[in-house]
């Protein structure tokens, strides 16, 4: 069985979620492009990082780009298919 085929708890979904939203963050290109999409401000974003809200906007935003998804995937040590089920654990 591979690591992505064992369900995510919420929490291991939460983290994964804000270890993309760390790597969105410190990118020069993703970074500011998020903020325009959500209208926060970085000070804001910080403010609601720990929200489930936020961390399934954090994967949808990353979903809406493969290339990016497979990116931050590859950067936060996770498997493409393990990212995309923290989506998922979340809630819509």
């Amino acid at each position: 069985m591979t690591s992505y085929q064992t369900a995510l708890t919420r929490e291991d979904a939460e983290v994964m979620a804000l270890q993309a939203l760390a790597w969105i963050a410190s990118d020069e290109r993703l970074g500011p492009r998020l903020l325009a999409l959500t209208g926060l401000d970085a000070p804001t974003l910080r403010a609601r990082a720990g929200s489930a809200e936020l961390l399934g906007a954090t994967l949808d935003f990353l979903a809406a780009h493969e290339a990016d998804f497979i990116a931050c995937a590859e950067a936060i040590g996770a498997e493409p298919a393990r990212l995309a089920a923290a989506r998922g654990a979340l809630g819509r």
